[in-house]
């Protein structure tokens, strides 16, 4: 009993701690639910971050794995072009070489004499070197031809200038420009005003003067000037012109030399191409002997070697249907008119026409 009045005396102390401690658990309720959100968030973030990463780390293996092996599989494509190109290469290469030794092996044996082309080659520097010392010798006579002229034109222009200034030459009694008498002896001018005659300066009369009364009285012709007296020496001497030119030709070249080096080739080319273009049958005539099947005359025509030439015989004629037999006409078409035959009816034609009538073609 004592203890029921006891614990009686103690019961509201206890009400009021569990009071206190209600009300602070209410107060503290809110923390520790956050703080309890806030644990569960980190924890869960943790195991998602952690499945992300393995998730990351798988892909990347599986990426890795397939791009090394897709990586192997265009790397061996690769290395096998590479090789067979190179293949192909030491090929065409091997090829090259064959074909250089066989065709250098043909050319030399075949086609390319070396011992006749060399003896061409040395028949040719003596050529040129003959022609090279025509060529110089006919250059240097050119030269002195040229020479010659000039000295010619220079010689006329000095004796015309000589000529025009003759007034100036030296008498006995007056010395001229050209003979000083302090000189020793005269210049070359002097010798040359010496040597030509004076230079004629001869009035042309005026031909066709209203004024003038002779020209008005005797309208005379003008005399025909005749042909320069041309000196000759006598005796049975050519123009030196003449054996000039005679004797100094021009360059005439070879026939070898004018042509080409392979004219024959291409003449026979030509020809095969005249040949081709002028022949007028393509197949070559071979005797009935030689061939594989027997000869079969042709049937509009009795010659023994082919038809006859057009124009021997008319194909039209007036009477068109005399040669027509009356077995002949139902087989005709209507649109056709009746024709003359060229060869005898064929002995199987009554059959034919047996078979006409009866429909059965």
């Amino acid at each position: 009993m004592a203890t029921m009045v006891r614990l009686l005396r103690q019961t509201d102390q206890i009400v009021e701690d569990s009071y206190e401690r209600k009300n602070e658990a209410e107060l503290q309720r809110q923390r520790e639910y956050l703080a309890s959100v806030k644990i569960q968030a980190n924890f869960r973030g943790s195991q998602v971050r952690s499945y992300f990463t393995h998730l990351n780390n798988c892909a990347t293996v599986l990426q890795k794995s397939w791009r090394g092996y897709v990586g192997r599989q265009s790397f061996r494509v690769i290395v096998k072009n590479s090789v067979l190109i190179m293949k192909l290469n030491h090929f065409n290469a091997m090829a090259t070489q064959v074909q250089k030794i066989w065709r250098g092996y043909y050319v030399r044996k075949y086609v390319y004499n070396y011992y006749s082309q060399k003896r061409y080659l040395e028949a040719l520097i003596v050529k040129n070197a003959i022609v090279r010392s025509e060529l110089e010798d006919y250059t240097e006579q050119q030269e002195n031809l040229r020479r010659r002229q000039k000295e010619h034109e220079e010689r006329k222009t000095n004796e015309f200038l000589a000529r025009k200034n003759h007034h100036l030459i030296s008498t006995e009694v007056i010395p001229g420009i050209y003979n000083s008498p302090f000189n020793p002896y005269p210049s070359e001018q002097e010798f040359l005003l010496r040597s030509v005659p004076p230079l004629k300066h001869e009035k042309t009369k005026k031909i066709g003067n209203t004024y003038d009364p002779t020209c008005r009285s005797y309208e005379c012709p003008k005399p025909k000037q005749l042909p320069p007296i041309v000196v000759k020496p006598q005796g049975p001497f050519r123009d030196p012109t003449e054996v000039q030119k005679q004797r100094y030709k021009g360059f005439q070249p070879t026939l070898r030399v004018a042509t080409s080096f392979t004219s024959l080739e291409e003449a026979r080319q030509i020809l095969k191409a005249e040949e081709w273009v002028t022949r007028l049958n393509d197949d070559i005539f071979q005797p009935f002997k030689r061939r594989d099947r027997k000869y079969e005359p042709l049937l509009h025509t009795t010659s023994k070697f082919g038809h006859l030439p057009f124009g021997t015989k008319y194909y039209r004629e007036e009477f068109l249907d005399k040669h027509i037999t009356p077995k002949q006409i139902p087989l005709l078409k209507p649109s056709t008119k009746p024709f003359k035959t060229l060869v005898p009816p064929i002995p199987m034609f009554d059959k034919l026409n047996d078979t006409y009538s009866q429909g059965q073609v």
